[in-house]
C-alpha cells in the first residue's frame, strides 16, 4: 500500500446552526491527485481549510505527513503549498516580486526563473499582477504555492471562471506536478475536470463525503450501463440484433437504431454482430456515462442545480 499523507477521521465542523462538514473520514495517498467533489457550499473548502489548519475543526482528528495542522502548524507550513480560491495580491506587484516574496518565506525552494519558465510565465515577469489574465493569474498562485517544493500542494476550486483552453493549460501543470512527486489535493465542482484530473475522488454533499473511489470505479458501480447509436439503410438490422448479449433496451427511430446494455463487453459485442452480420453502418457512436451522471444518481440532482 503506498504511505498515507493526509488522514481524516470522523471530521466536523458547525458554524453555529449550519453543519459545514459533518463526520467525514478519507485518506489520501503520497503521489496521487486526489478530489474532494461537490457542488458550490458542500463543505469542500471548508474541509480543505481544516486540514491546512487555517480552520479549527470541531470534533474529529486530522494528520498531515504525520504532524497536526495546529499543533505543529508552523512545520507543515514549510512542507505544503496552498491555493487558495480567493487568492488575490496588489496590483502593481510585479510577477518576480510576487515569486521572490514568497520564497523568503521558506528556507529553501525551487529557483525562481525556472519555476517561471515551468509554468509558461517566463515572458511576464516583468508583468503586473492586474495585467495577467485569468489563466495567467491561476499559474502565478501555483508558482507561488510551489516555490519551496512541497511534499503535498492544494488546489481550490482553481479553474473555475477560466475559459476551456486555461482551464486545460492548468490541467497539464497539475498533472506535472503529480509527474514530479508531489501529492495534489483539490477541490472542485467540475466533474469533467475531476474525472481528468483525479486518480481517486470523494464526492461531498451537504457536508456528508457519500461515495469515495477512482472515477471509472464509480462509473461501473452506479452507473454500468452503457448506449450504443448507429444509423444503417434497411429493416434487416433488427434480427441480428436480437441476439447480441446484454442488451437490456433497444429502440428505432428511422434509420436510427439505439441498443442499451451493461458490462465492458457490450460495445465490442454490438460492433461485433454489425461486422459479421454484414450490416453497412453510416453512423456509429457510443454514449459512456460520466461521473456527473454518478453524481446525478446519488443526489437526484445536477452538480450545478
Amino acid at each position: 500500500m503506498p504511505r498515507t499523507v493526509i488522514s481524516i477521521a470522523n471530521l466536523g465542523k458547525r458554524y453555529r446552526s449550519t453543519v459545514a462538514v459533518d463526520d467525514v473520514s478519507l485518506e489520501v495517498y503520497d503521489g496521487e491527485i486526489f478530489g474532494l467533489i461537490g457542488p458550490n457550499g458542500a463543505g469542500k473548502t471548508t474541509t480543505m481549510e481544516c486540514v491546512q489548519g487555517l480552520r479549527r475543526h470541531d470534533r474529529g482528528t486530522i494528520s498531515v505527513l504525520g504532524l497536526d495542522p495546529h499543533r505543529d502548524a508552523s512545520a507543515l507550513r514549510q512542507r505544503i503549498g496552498v491555493q487558495h480560491q480567493e487568492a488575490h495580491l496588489q496590483k502593481r506587484i510585479k510577477v518576480w516580486e510576487a515569486v521572490d516574496l514568497w520564497a523568503s518565506l521558506y528556507a529553501s525552494g525551487e529557483n525562481a526563473d525556472s519555476l517561471l519558465k515551468r509554468l509558461g510565465l517566463e515572458a511576464k515577469r516583468n508583468a503586473w499582477f492586474m495585467t495577467l489574465s485569468g489563466g495567467q493569474k491561476q499559474r502565478l498562485f501555483i508558482a507561488l504555492a510551489l516555490i519551496h517544493e512541497p511534499e503535498v500542494v492544494f488546489l481550490d476550486e482553481l479553474t473555475t471562471g477560466l475559459d476551456p483552453q486555461a482551464r486545460r493549460a492548468i490541467w497539464d501543470l497539475i498533472t506535472g506536478i503529480r509527474e514530479r512527486g508531489t501529492t495534489v489535493f483539490l477541490t472542485t465542482h467540475l466533474m469533467e475536470e475531476a474525472e481528468r484530473l483525479c486518480d481517486r475522488v470523494a464526492i461531498i454533499e451537504h457536508g456528508r463525503l457519500i461515495e469515495l473511489g477512482t472515477p471509472d470505479e464509480l462509473v461501473r458501480k452506479h452507473c454500468p450501463q452503457r448506449s450504443v447509436i448507429f444509423t444503417c439503410d434497411g429493416d434487416g438490422a433488427d434480427t441480428h440484433l436480437d441476439s447480441i448479449p446484454g442488451v437490456l433496451s433497444r429502440t428505432r427511430n428511422g434509420a436510427a437504431h439505439t441498443l442499451s446494455g451493461e458490462g465492458d463487453d457490450f460495445v465490442t459485442d454490438v460492433i461485433s454482430v454489425i461486422a459479421k452480420s454484414g450490416i453497412r453502418v453510416r453512423g456509429f457512436r457510443t454514449e459512456i456515462p460520466t461521473l456527473e451522471d454518478v453524481f446525478l444518481k446519488l443526489t437526484g440532482h445536477g452538480i450545478r442545480d
